[in-house]
């Protein structure tokens, strides 16, 4: 596989502070209440991390795993479970943390299957969002970065299993 230099689109320190603001926010959202925080795996585990720090109100971290990418840098139009959270959220107040919504059909497929499962609400937080990508209503309670429609990388995201590690949000560029 040809690896490729990242150019960088969003700073470490622009995500610190604006995940910053998005767990003051989250505390005053729920300031008398539990949460569970539900990460989607892979890409989101970066992002989740850093806020939940920033979030001051007890929480349970549960995980799921979902995927319509694979190896692609285009969604595959379908939406495959891998890894289903173990929690109960009945009656419980749910925050999906998410790396990215583009299309949005992965979110609005996460929210079909936990709304069945009765929880008291459901809130979405996403580090990133193209909006020219959205194919299905999808309603960001907690947004980091509105970006253009370039393939990212860094921060959580990969691409085939790549560049996760990075510390900040790139874009990849052939030939550099």
């Amino acid at each position: 596989m040809e690896l490729y230099t990242p150019e960088a689109l969003i700073g470490e320190e622009e995500i610190a502070l604006r995940i910053e603001a998005l767990g003051k926010a989250i505390t005053q959202d729920f300031e008398n209440e539990d949460l569970v925080v539900i990460c989607v795996l892979k890409g989101a585990f970066m992002f989740c991390s850093d806020l939940i720090k920033k979030i001051n109100r007890p929480l349970k971290l549960e995980f799921i795993s979902l995927s319509s990418y694979g190896d692609s840098t285009n969604s595959s139009g379908n939406v495959r479970l891998e890894m289903d959270i173990t929690a109960n959220i009945e009656g419980k107040n749910v925050i999906i943390v998410e790396d990215i919504v583009d299309t949005g059909l992965t979110i609005k497929t996460l929210m079909e299957l936990l709304s069945v499962r009765n929880p008291k609400t459901v809130k979405l937080a996403s580090l990133l969002f193209k909006p020219v990508k959205l194919k299905h209503k999808v309603n960001i309670d907690y947004l980091g970065f509105e970006i253009e429609d370039k393939f990212v990388i860094g921060y959580g995201l990969d691409y085939a299993g790549r560049y996760r590690e990075l510390p900040y949000i790139g874009i990849l560029n052939a030939g550099n």
